[in-house]
């Protein structure tokens, strides 16, 4: 019964559209006030989900991105896209995919990459003559490519639940990365010559040359995060407070963009930011909590072994989980509600943890452009003016490219595991 009314509270709270980190804690705080347990559980497990020190990287990545962002970083990663992938047919939607693979690597999040890049590129793309559904649907799916591409705030929040390196966290998403970003660059070019879409003309080596230079900074401060990762020099928080001093020095001294008085108003709204994030942390680690204290990992491991063992077969079933659950709950919640109970399944059957991480993340930044809770959908269709069902039709093509490189990325792990070894060794 206590169960149930935990449960009964969640899902009441889903329906009814509260925000999942204020439904996390009702549901939280019936379960504690009807067991009868004190209620000072609920801020000491809260405080114990929020004590860890590689989830200070949030603070200190978001705060990097929004430096960057507001020191004229977007608009020199688009120029850098268009001139490599504008010239071929439906360019500026290729333009789209390759600038949210280069924003990726600085933002770490797929809400900033689709508020970003989305509010320059679908208005120029409506503009060009591109449908508008197809403008924000290439938007929204390109934009979870971010999470993937190191750094990534999901990957640190794994990280942190598994004891998994931060840093082979970063080098497993490397390459599934790029297979989704490559995959929808293939499915925007196929559509854009089946529809006609328009082309830019190529702009000359001089351009690219140009672009790359204007970008150069921009670009290179992936190198600088991941090189301080592999290099041993720094663990995963001092890389996040050295890019926020290097996002700083190049916004304001390199490309003069950044305005000084603006720092403070940055400072505050990613600390505001950080703050939400780390307080969906401690209010699902207290759910979280409750479900490994009513034994709800074990269960889920021992009814799914009960019925099939086949490792193919439990990894199809973690995966349709995943995505489910993608298409109602917020990342980082079902990441700490569910990343337990569904590695323990998985490793029943010996799938190796860096692994399942990875399709794990995977499974949830597509969720991020499903209905009915998509956010970058949700977003996309707002800067474009548009209800959500003719973007829903329109982003369709896409989701369907990143679920087959969800199954690739699952059923063959080399693609996540091969570059943390090599690069161990």
């Amino acid at each position: 019964m206590d169960l149930f009314v935990l449960l009964g509270t969640f899902i009441a709270g889903l329906v009814v559209g509260i925000p999942v980190a204020i439904t996390l804690a009702l549901s939280s705080l019936a379960y504690v006030l009807y067991a009868g347990l004190p209620l000072v559980v609920i801020p000491q497990k809260m405080f114990a989900g929020m004590d860890s020190f590689v989830l200070l990287c949030i603070p200190g990545f978001i705060l990097a991105g929004n430096l960057m962002n507001m020191g004229g970083i977007t608009e020199r990663i688009v120029r850098l896209a268009s001139a490599m992938v504008g010239w071929m047919r439906g360019g500026l939607g290729l333009t789209n995919v390759a600038a949210s693979m280069l924003f990726g690597g600085i933002s770490g999040t797929a809400v900033a990459d689709a508020a970003s890049i989305g509010g320059m590129m679908i208005p120029g793309m409506k503009k060009a003559g591109y449908p508008a559904d197809f403008s924000a649907a290439i938007t929204a799916a390109s934009s979870t490519v971010g999470p993937i591409i190191p750094p990534s705030v999901p990957m640190i929040i794994v990280g942190a639940l598994s004891g998994i390196s931060v840093g082979q966290m970063f080098m497993a998403g490397a390459i599934p990365g790029l297979l989704m970003g490559v995959a929808m660059m293939v499915t925007a070019w196929l559509i854009a010559r089946k529809r006609n879409f328009p082309r830019q003309p190529w702009q000359g080596f001089r351009e690219l040359l140009r672009s790359f230079t204007g970008a150069f900074w921009a670009v290179a401060m992936t190198g600088l995060i991941i090189g301080g990762l592999l290099s041993g020099l720094a663990t995963p928080t001092e890389t996040a407070i050295v890019a926020c001093i290097y996002a700083f020095v190049v916004g304001a001294f390199v490309y003069r963009d950044l305005p000084i008085r603006q720092v403070p108003k940055i400072v505050i709204d990613s600390a505001v930011s950080a703050a939400g994030i780390l307080v969906l942390v401690g209010f699902a680690n207290v759910f979280g909590w409750i479900l490994v204290a009513e034994r709800i990992p074990q269960a889920i491991a021992s009814g799914v072994l009960s019925i099939t063992d086949n490792r193919f077969v439990v990894i199809l079933l973690i995966n349709l989980i995943l995505l489910f659950v993608g298409m109602f709950m917020e990342t980082i919640a079902a990441l700490i509600i569910l990343f337990v109970p569904l590695m323990t399944l998985a490793q029943g059957v010996g799938v190796d943890p860096l692994h399942f991480a990875t399709f794990a993340v995977l499974n949830l930044m597509i969720g991020l452009t499903t209905p009915p809770v998509g956010v970058c959908l949700f977003i996309c269709a707002n800067i474009a003016r548009l209800p959500l069902a003719p973007v829903i039709r329109a982003i369709a093509p896409f989701i369907v490219t990143n679920i087959i490189v969800l199954l690739l990325v699952s059923y063959f792990p080399p693609l996540a595991t091969w570059l943390p070894s090599i690069l161990e060794n």
